[in-house]
């Protein structure tokens, strides 16, 4: 299959971008694997928050809606699978797999997402998108100014730590990951966040914190800080610069979200530190134009 332009995932920012093509009357193809990353809050009956329009949807209900006028769109095709076997042609075209079906585009955008590695915490996984969480601007309004916890798994913990009084009485429990320096303890004091050194043992009940020497502390909720990889091997195979961010290596991207490889953009989770469903979607719509844009160049 031959296509003007081809997009890699088709959640929220690769599905921004595709609206963008197919408004400009561009040829489209969405290739999508089904994983959206926040899947999870679905599962356990939760609501996405801090989108215009959209605060305390469902997010699967944000991505059918979404999924169903892009494909008004006559010039959008949709294709089930997952991207492989990438490559640049000698042509200078884009080339990939889907199963057995060879696609070959003049522009390719890359939405692919990331997925998220949990600390070895017992009890914490089987929680993550119900009680756990990673963002408190999309979730920490929803614990009611309770007991939140900062469960550490990287240093980056200082940073939940201190932004969490905001919205509850915050526990960082160290969990042997790593000590706070003088100057943080008087951060983190400042910030009222009360430091646990006892090791975390699991995560019983909705967010229960059951700690080495017999305590269990109850909390309204909890945060982590998951390692992150891609999902999809496109970006590599292609030979995109990555960036090492505080969670994990992201593409690296220009002010129109081009990749450092001609005619491939990037964008969403996948091409920045962290993110959102707002923040993915503003996303696909630069990456949407900037590879519309290079067509005129």
């Amino acid at each position: 299959m031959q296509i003007d332009f081809a997009i890699i995932g088709g959640s929220y920012a690769g599905l921004s971008a595709a609206l963008q093509l197919a408004r400009a009357r561009r040829n489209v193809l969405v290739v999508d694997a089904g994983q959206r990353r926040n899947r999870f809050v679905d599962e356990a009956g939760l609501t996405s928050h801090g989108f215009l329009t959209q605060d305390g949807r469902a997010p699967a209900a944000i991505a059918a809606d979404a999924k169903a006028q892009l494909l008004r769109y006559p010039s959008v095709q949709w294709l089930d699978g997952s991207a492989d076997d990438a490559r640049v042609a000698a042509d200078g075209r884009l080339e990939f797999r889907v199963g057995e079906q060879r696609i070959s585009a003049g522009r390719l955008v890359l939405a692919t997402g990331v997925r998220d590695i949990l600390p070895p915490v017992p009890g914490l996984a089987e929680r993550w998108g119900r009680s756990v969480f990673h963002c408190p601007y999309c979730h920490g309004y929803e614990l009611d100014a309770g007991e939140i916890g900062v469960v550490a798994a990287t240093p980056m913990a200082q940073h939940h730590a201190l932004m969490l009084p905001d919205w509850g009485r915050t526990t960082l429990f160290l969990n042997g990951v790593y000590t706070p320096n003088d100057e943080e303890r008087v951060e983190l004091a400042r910030r009222g966040t009360h430091v646990e050194p006892v090791p975390v043992v699991r995560i019983d009940g909705e967010a229960d914190v059951v700690l080495a020497d017999g305590r269990v502390l109850r909390m309204n909720g909890l945060f982590t800080q998951p390692r992150t990889v891609m999902t999809s091997p496109v970006a590599e195979q292609l030979g995109c610069a990555m960036t090492d961010g505080p969670m994990g290596p992201f593409i690296q991207v220009g002010p129109t979200q081009e990749t450092s490889v001609p005619m491939v953009f990037a964008c969403g989770d996948a091409a920045r530190a962290a993110g959102s469903v707002a923040l993915a979607v503003g996303d696909g719509v630069m990456a949407g134009f900037g590879a519309h844009r290079s067509t005129m160049v």
